[in-house]
């Protein structure tokens, strides 16, 4: 596994050297959607019996877990790419697990960055519990992992800045903006809770708000089989993409 450490290394080397960007200016993003949404409607909105503030906290904190490993993933892969310095990951004997191990180790470890982050500014705001903490972990381990595959999937895809743009403002920030960070899905038309269940990303932020309160939309214990299976089939995906090296080798 030396491949996969180096490997880990360089890309983990790659965000840090920037981290005023990358780790940074996001917790300094999610602040900014605190202060406004609990300024505009911490008076007037109460969800599961949780002041509006303490509701909005957990969800700032996943959202943030989840934009941040997949951007560094996609965006890592689509550079080199684009520079043509992918040639230089391609040439030593690493194996395709290792290379897929590494970038989504990387991804979801800047993810939690920014996540504890944005928790350590968020959290003066808001009264938070940790009524279950191992599940806090575990739903944001799972998340970034997902996003970080999503995250290579998209840097393979893509040939250009654009289309990876695409990538993400087409799936990724609707996949997280709707998924009940800002409000509470019983909150809506029945027709749109339907829709919102087959949104895996809401069970990633249900859950990952249940460690905090105890309360969520639907069971834990559903929210992590539905992740631990999108996680399983996005890295399946993503794998099948690097054993065959397309748009990489090809």
């Amino acid at each position: 596994m030396s491949g996969f450490r180096t490997l880990l290394y360089k890309e983990v080397l790659r965000f840090w050297k920037v981290s005023f960007q990358t780790v940074a200016a996001p917790v300094l993003t999610a602040l900014l959607y605190l202060l406004i949404f609990a300024h505009v409607l911490e008076s007037r909105v109460e969800i599961n019996g949780l002041r509006y503030t303490a509701f909005l906290v957990p969800g700032l904190v996943m959202m943030s877990v989840l934009q941040n490993a997949f951007a560094n993933s996609s965006s890592s892969l689509i550079q080199a790419k684009v520079t043509g310095s992918i040639i230089f990951v391609l040439l030593p004997p690493i194996s395709y697990v290792e290379f897929y191990l590494a970038y989504v180790a990387a991804a979801v470890l800047r993810g939690l960055m920014v996540g504890l982050g944005v928790l350590v500014v968020t959290g003066w705001f808001a009264s938070l519990e940790f009524a279950a903490p191992a599940w806090i972990v575990v739903f944001a381990m799972i998340g970034g992992g997902i996003m970080g595959s999503l995250g290579m999937i998209a840097g393979i895809w893509a040939d250009k800045f654009d289309q990876l743009a695409a990538f993400q403002n087409f799936l990724i920030m609707p996949l997280t903006m709707l998924s009940g960070v800002f409000y509470s899905i019983h909150s809506l038309p029945p027709f749109w809770q339907e829709v919102s269940h087959f949104n895996p990303v809401f069970y990633m932020i249900d859950g990952f708000r249940y460690g905090f309160f105890g309360v969520s939309d639907v069971s834990p214990g559903v929210s992590l089989g539905i992740t631990s299976v999108s996680f399983l089939a996005v890295g399946l995906a993503t794998l099948a993409l690097l054993r065959k090296g397309y748009k990489l080798r090809y």
